[in-house]
């Protein structure tokens, strides 16, 4: 045991410690955290669908009809008809022959790679992508080249030495640490030109970019046929748990029959799957959601750099460097006791000398939100 509290304290002294925060309250614009209460700037709930009375009255339904747990994997007793209806509603809402259902957005990423993958496979992976997507590449059994962020250029370089029989290119839309978006037009061409197959995990999309929410491939005009594999989550803009992956009828059986985060996993409960269809039909039926979360990003985008602070970027996702991990530690903790909680993001999530603030947007946070918090945030970024 004193080997665990050693390690406890080397963690502590470099200013990497975390703790869990309690919310005692439902996820909404403002919480209660630790008994405080805050406007809330750290969700990945886009739209604040999460006490929708809609959705949750989907979702009580599907217990009282189909009970609690699903009792089972999928391919042994566990599919029941609200996976089939999400796993349908997923494919409508992304615009694709065919979507497959799992437990979460992190095992649709490596159950999806690693069965894709074989040994004369080379995947091309940006260096910044989500850490499903980095333990999908190391379960694959081809060879992974890590290509640096965004960089077409090097990632041609990369491509033209090795000179793959089969390869993947694969990259998140929307990067979840530093808010940015793929370059997924050039994404698309490359892999065109070199016959290599396009993965793209579109966790931060849905729900976000697009006209009505559809995801990147909306947002930048592609088809199925430029990113013939798509993965998500059905945890942030859709409010409920699980991920997906979409694209032909084939890919998915294929997934289905092979990928084992998907055969070896009891399915979600049918209450999930039914909050997740609920919560995909929903989005489809109100783009005035979307339209006032991309507004509010607009907003508070243009709000920072009145301030002071150049953010690029067209998602939710706003990230205030630091740099420092004491300094951003104790920034987050000035943040607070100003009334707005957005944690500080640290080594082993993003690397060292790189911690932040990760600021996320909302849908239902107003203008006076909005302006609140970026005061604020200059207040404690000048209190260390």
């Amino acid at each position: 045991m004193d080997s665990f509290a050693s390690r406890i304290d080397a963690i502590k002294a470099a200013h990497l410690y975390r703790k869990l925060r309690t919310l005692s309250t439902p996820q909404g614009r403002e919480v209660v955290i630790d008994g405080q209460r805050v406007l809330l700037f750290s969700s990945n709930s886009y739209l604040g669908l999460n006490t929708n009375e809609h959705i949750c009255r989907k979702a009580i339904r599907a217990v009282e009809e189909f009970g609690v747990g699903s009792g089972g994997s999928r391919l042994v007793t566990g599919n029941m008809a609200p996976h089939m209806r999400l796993e349908a509603a997923v494919a409508e809402f992304k615009g694709s022959e065919a979507a497959l259902a799992f437990t979460s957005g992190y095992t649709a990423n490596v159950g999806v790679i690693s069965s894709l993958c074989h040994k004369d496979t080379v995947i091309f992976s940006d260096a910044l992508n989500h850490a499903s997507i980095i333990d999908g590449c190391r379960l694959a059994r081809g060879l992974t080249a890590v290509y640096a962020h965004n960089d077409m250029d090097d990632l041609l370089q990369r491509i033209r030495h090795l000179r793959p029989r089969q390869g993947f290119i694969v990259t998140d839309s929307v990067f979840s640490m530093d808010g940015d978006i793929a370059r997924l037009p050039d994404l698309a061409s490359i892999a065109r030109t070199y016959g290599l197959t396009l993965v793209v995990d579109d966790a931060h999309a849905t729900g976000v970019l697009g006209a009505t929410g559809r995801g990147s491939l909306q947002h930048f005009g592609l088809s199925h046929d430029d990113v013939p594999v798509v993965t998500g989550t059905l945890s942030k803009a859709v409010p409920s748990e699980g991920g997906f992956v979409c694209g032909s009828s084939s890919l998915c059986d294929l997934i289905r029959n092979t990928a084992r985060s998907f055969i070896f996993t009891t399915a979600p409960s049918p209450s999930t799957a039914a909050t997740a269809s609920a919560g995909l039909e929903y989005i489809a039926a109100h783009p005035e959601l979307v339209a006032r979360l991309q507004g509010n990003v607009a907003y508070f985008v243009e709000k920072l750099g009145r301030i002071g602070m150049n953010i690029q970027g067209q998602s939710p996702i706003i990230p205030i460097m630091v740099g420092d991990e004491e300094k951003a530690a104790r920034a987050a903790e000035a943040l607070l006791a100003l009334g707005v909680f957005a944690p500080c993001i640290r080594y082993p999530t993003v690397p060292k000398g790189m911690a932040r603030l990760r600021l996320t947007v909302m849908a239902a946070h107003t203008r006076e939100d909005l302006d609140y918090a970026a005061t604020c945030l200059e207040k404690a970024l000048a209190a260390v």
